[in-house]
């Protein structure tokens, strides 16, 4: 069996000039990175009276250590869409390099159903995360140079909360001492470093409508506190500038495709379990002006990524799905119902029905609390008895809810033309009202509280009472601005080993962190880290390349 990079090079592509030519963009509005890739001059496009299509989400189970193939069934539905006769374009974030040589290998779908080309997306790409990375720690560099030069801000070193990025995971970077080596060197002091995809930068960078917003957004960074407790903003250092430069033309959004030709717009990369988990705004909101359906994806399940989505991305760009679609597997029901890795192949009854309270509760969260229609795909295996998928579409039908077997992974866009038309269905026949989490107005605690209870079903929140004054303190001026909870991903509650979907449990808030160019308050619950380490046999020890230049281990 081909591997997802062997399938990927042995797969002839177009040049990306007849990719453009698909959605219609002429060669003033394209901006080649060699043969296969490019960026969107948005200012050469003339699409002010041309309608939205219609969105697309897809999102999925709790993850578990069997994948599910998000990003596989997002790729695969573009094609699909395209296959039975639609115009549709895909768009997805960029993968950050931190788990591409740690834990993934590689994010950008599999099988016969990926963009590419894969090699350059999971590595370097068009260096959006570079500029991403250099514009943040652009900040950081100001930051104690204005303290060395004088520090005419009075910025108190003690209460900087601006810390470093690089996109790689480095837990020995978590917490460090910049500063050493006598006075020439700066103020002593602690700081440390985030992965790129957790910056505020990068959040700013996909809520950005356009390079002006971008700027001002930029300016409104808080990096810290003075010696009086005033907050201090990133356009008092008259930084704003100089970083919305550095990231003039990674605003623009890169286009290429997928193996069979369908127009993936791929741009800005946030994780969803430490910060929001969605593709830039700029982009989604090109693609619904370039093809008649976008299917795009959220990060992990409909617990993380698709409540950011609607209740920061949708809440602030206006953008709303027609359709979700919730990805499962049999082997990873199966898995949420108690049975290890090593068990997963045999036909297992019980186990199916034990796990199933898990895409229950994703099940309920779409169409209850959002308000959305979806439908339930099953990535198929060939292990996949029909007993075990009766099962599951006997606890959907109860809900009114559509499982849909696909086979994308092996068959490409064929494989999930049922998909497909059940998504177009829904989508000309539902006239969706979506509903938020929460209400601008609620205070952050209860905002907070609700995701808790609507979403991950626990009983209550709880926080130390330094943590409960800093939220009550963040209330008077930001208390209008969205939540952004930072969890573990595998799990509705904040422990990572409860599996299936645990109830009246409680979330405990550890660290509350204003972001206010993003205009979003992220809360820190229990132990999530916002700089991963490596897992113990990282990915990386497994990429390489031969004296050909051809690259090998990336999946």
């Amino acid at each position: 069996m081909l591997s997802d990079i062997e399938i990927s090079q042995q797969t002839s592509i177009k040049k990306i000039t007849e990719v453009a030519k698909t959605l219609r963009i002429n060669a003033e509005g394209l901006i080649p990175y060699g043969h296969y890739k490019a960026k969107i001059d948005l200012a050469s496009l003339n699409l002010t009276n041309k309608p939205d299509g219609k969105l697309i989400l897809v999102t999925a189970i709790s993850p578990t250590p069997p994948g599910e193939g998000k990003t596989t069934t997002t790729v695969g539905l573009g094609d699909a869409l395209n296959h039975i006769g639609k115009q549709a374009a895909i768009c997805l974030r960029e993968p950050s390099m931190g788990p591409v040589f740690g834990m993934k290998g590689g994010a950008t779908g599999g099988g016969y159903a990926q963009v590419v080309p894969m090699e350059d997306i999971n590595l370097h790409f068009t260096g959006d995360f570079s500029a991403i990375a250099l514009a943040h720690n652009l900040l950081s560099a100001l930051i104690d140079n204005h303290i060395h030069q004088g520090n005419a801000l009075g910025i108190d070193p003690r209460q900087i909360t601006w810390k470093r990025v690089m996109d790689m995971n480095d837990r020995a970077l978590r917490q460090i001492v910049v500063g050493l080596g006598g006075k020439v060197n700066g103020q002593t002091r602690e700081d440390g470093f985030d992965i790129v995809v957790a910056s505020e930068v990068m959040a700013i960078f996909c809520l950005s409508n356009s390079l002006k917003d971008l700027k001002q957004r930029l300016g409104n960074i808080v990096i810290g506190y003075g010696f009086d407790g005033h907050a201090i903003h990133a356009r008092e250092l008259k930084a704003h500038g100089a970083m919305a430069v550095l990231l003039k033309d990674a605003i623009k959004p890169n286009l290429v495709q997928s193996l069979e030709g369908t127009p993936a717009l791929i741009h800005g990369g946030p994780f969803a379990n430490i910060a929001h988990g969605c593709n830039s705004v700029i982009a989604t909101k090109l693609a619904l002006k370039l093809a008649d359906y976008v299917v795009t994806e959220a990060g992990f399940g409909a617990d993380l990524g698709a409540e950011k989505f609607i209740d920061i991305k949708c809440r602030k760009s206006g953008l709303q799905p027609a359709v979700c679609v919730i990805v499962a597997t049999v082997r990873a029901l199966k898995y949420h119902g108690g049975v290890e890795v090593r068990d997963l192949t045999p036909e297992n009854l019980v186990a199916i029905k034990a796990g199933l309270v898990n895409l229950e509760k994703h099940v309920e969260n779409i169409t209850q609390h959002y308000n959305l229609p979806c439908v339930v795909a099953i990535n198929r295996f060939t292990t996949d008895t029909e007993s075990e998928i009766a099962l599951i579409e006997a606890s959907m039908g109860k809900r009114g809810v559509k499982v849909i077997l696909a086979e994308h992974w092996a068959k490409g866009g064929a494989g999930a033309a049922n998909l497909a038309h059940e998504v177009v269905r829904l989508a000309e026949s539902t006239i969706s009202s979506m509903h938020f989490v929460y209400e601008d107005a609620d205070p952050l605690w209860e905002k907070m509280r609700k995701v808790a209870t609507k979403i991950y079903g626990a009983a209550d929140i709880i926080a130390s009472r330094r943590i409960r004054a800093l939220i009550d303190e963040l209330q008077n001026d930001y208390g209008h601005y969205p939540i952004c909870v930072a969890k573990t991903q595998s799990s509705f509650s904040t422990d990572a080993t409860l599996k299936g979907a645990p109830k009246g449990h409680t979330v405990t808030i550890r660290e509350v962190r204003l972001c206010a160019g993003a205009e979003f308050i992220v809360m820190l619950c229990d132990d999530i880290m916002t700089m991963p380490g490596l897992p113990k046999d990282p990915c990386a020890t497994r990429i390489d390349i031969d004296d050909d230049g051809v690259v090998s281990g990336l999946y």
